[in-house]
């Protein structure tokens, strides 16, 4: 019988060329940079999550001085509302406080009180009915009365206008 040559495994043989013998040793340099550049990423995306969880580097020890807002009540303003080809003269009461970011800008505002007063009746005698409907409409009045106080009393500027009474008769 014949017999069969015996044949080596892959594994066994050298490489015939000296072009694999360079390859390899840089396969695992790759492997370890893109490693280590995974660490320093995981690592800065750890850092940056305890920051933004432990309130970005700031002390809680010591919390925020909040300023008391100031509210200076106005005179009651009691308007006739503009007529539309309605017979029936139709009123408007309000009672109106500006809120203040703090006390030294109501004493720059006392003085030029009648000029805001003026802004308010000017501005109330030329509304609808109409004007006043629903919360949009108080909300649109709200912020006009705002504007026009901001104007007034110009640089200095009030926070908001709040209503503590609106009758319309």
């Amino acid at each position: 019988m014949a017999s069969k040559p015996k044949t080596a495994s892959p594994d066994a043989e050298e490489p015939a060329s000296g072009e694999e013998k360079k390859l390899k040793p840089g396969l695992p340099l790759k492997k370890i940079i893109f490693a280590a550049a995974g660490v320093v990423m995981l690592g800065g995306a750890g850092f940056g999550g305890y920051k933004f969880i432990s309130g970005k580097g700031e002390n809680h020890d010591t919390a925020p001085v909040v300023k008391p807002a100031v509210f200076v009540d106005l005179p009651e303003v009691l308007v006739n509302l503009s007529n539309t080809g309605n017979d029936r003269t139709q009123y408007l009461k309000v009672k109106v406080v500006l809120e203040l970011p703090d006390q030294l800008l109501m004493a720059q505002i006392q003085p030029v009180m009648p000029r805001v007063l003026d802004t308010f009746q000017t501005y109330l005698r030329e509304l609808r009915p109409s004007d006043l409907d629903g919360s949009s409409g108080l909300y649109r009045l709200k912020e006009e009365l705002t504007r026009r106080v901001n104007a007034a009393i110009a640089p200095n500027k009030v926070s908001a206008v709040l209503f503590k009474e609106i009758v319309v008769q």
